[in-house]
């Protein structure tokens, strides 16, 4: 799977991952390879995303996250 992570700022991060853990207003989600296409919104919390080098993480406020056909886009307010 391809992620992108977006700030209005910069790219933060644009590679390949096996899976993304995100913050949705209903609660913590994860998403991997084949995941089902959503669209939702996400609330202050942690991201994790696993790649080759192991499991990154990164503190947000607030953003959006769409996953469609194994491409993940995360816009984020910070």
């Amino acid at each position: 799977m391809t992620l992108d992570i977006i700030t209005p700022d910069k790219k933060v991060f644009t590679g390949e991952v096996t899976s993304v853990t995100v913050p949705g207003t209903s609660g913590t989600f994860q998403v991997k390879n084949n995941h089902a296409p959503i669209i939702s919104a996400l609330t202050k919390g942690t991201v994790k995303y696993k790649t080759g080098d192991g499991e990154k993480t990164m503190q947000i406020t607030s953003g959006v996250i769409e996953v469609l056909k194994n491409k993940i886009i995360l816009l984020l307010e910070s």
